[in-house]
């Protein structure tokens, strides 16, 4: 039985940009050749550097950016276009709550306008009383109270807003959510009330969700499977276990060298690598981090790696033959 709820096939992203002083028109590619399988009722980080695609990936899969080549399948289906009115149960059923609490809410509505909006998009309940129901009964899933269907965004906490968005993603009872870095517009102490809260929502709802953030500990936290991105190529997708105790791909490495220790006398591998992240104005030729990879070689330099599979890990052809060994 085929589990995979979201698969992509070299997905692809291009935009045009203007440089220098004549604003030439020059191409990037923010989101390269990407395949990825996202299994049913899991939830599968996507981290990177800021920059690296993270963001550019996930709108793509919930419909507001369409590739510039590729294609994706929702339940095998196949949804590129997913824009188009004929998709819109599959617009229904896949939700994204954004970055930013503070923009992502609109400030002249209140939040049981703000709620009740995407039911009446989507033409669910009967009437205006039980879509009310509806809108109370998802704001306490949330943690919130009926007196807050009333007031207006600018009336809340960062971390309230950030429920309230939330809610706004499960009121219309969806099976796969995407989560653009739900916690960093946030106060620490805010965080993990948020985490939280997306471990009982995916647990009570039976969710899919993919998370993107640039926290490894979130990622290590709240995820089954974590997919490392690099300049708009996944290098490494991994258990999340397998991927901390023995990460495959250098750059993966370089990550986790980043995270904070507690205890000054614990000790870690040094991860070693050369040179500046290339512009994706002027990538290089092969493998995007050859320039800076320690264990690269001649093919390296040449064309672009494809992902292999050893033991938990998928990563560099390279590299899975050097962890094999």
């Amino acid at each position: 039985m085929n589990n995979t709820i979201l698969k992509t096939q070299d997905l692809r992203k291009e935009f045009q940009v203007r440089v220098g002083f004549l604003q030439k028109e020059r191409k990037i590619t923010a989101v390269d050749n990407v395949n990825l399988n996202i299994l049913q009722s899991e939830t599968i980080g996507l981290v990177g550097e800021s920059g690296c695609g993270k963001t550019t990936l996930g709108r793509i899969l919930a419909g507001l950016l369409s590739p510039t080549s590729g294609r994706f399948f929702y339940k095998e289906k196949e949804i590129t276009e997913i824009g188009k009115k004929k998709n819109k149960q599959i617009r229904r059923e896949i939700q994204m709550v954004f970055q930013d609490p503070f923009s992502s809410l609109n400030p002249r509505m209140t939040v049981s306008d703000i709620l009740s909006r995407p039911l009446k998009v989507f033409k669910i309940g009967k009437n205006a009383k039980e879509r009310t129901n509806m809108v109370l009964e998802t704001l306490e899933s949330v943690g919130m109270k009926s007196e807050h269907m009333s007031r207006y965004p600018h009336e809340f906490s960062g971390g309230q807003r950030q429920r309230i968005a939330v809610a706004r993603s499960l009121i219309v009872n969806p099976d796969f959510i995407i989560l653009d870095e739900p916690t960093s517009a946030l106060d620490v102490s805010v965080q993990a009330q948020i985490l939280n809260l997306l471990l009982d929502i995916k647990n009570n709802f039976q969710l899919t969700m993919l998370l993107i953030t640039h926290d490894l500990s979130v990622a290590r936290f709240q995820c089954d499977r974590i997919a490392v991105m690099y300049m708009g190529r996944i290098v490494e997708i991994s258990d999340k276990e397998a991927l901390f105790n023995s990460p495959a791909h250098p750059y993966t490495r370089i990550l986790l060298t980043s995270i904070p220790r507690t205890d000054p006398a614990q000790r870690r591998e040094k991860a070693v690598s050369t040179g500046e992240v290339p512009s994706l104005l002027n990538p290089p030729s092969g493998c995007y981090f050859a320039p800076r990879c320690p264990l690269k070689m001649d093919i390296c330099e040449r064309s672009a790696p494809e992902l292999k599979r050893v033991n938990k890990h998928q990563t560099c052809a390279c590299f899975a033959v050097e962890n094999k060994r």
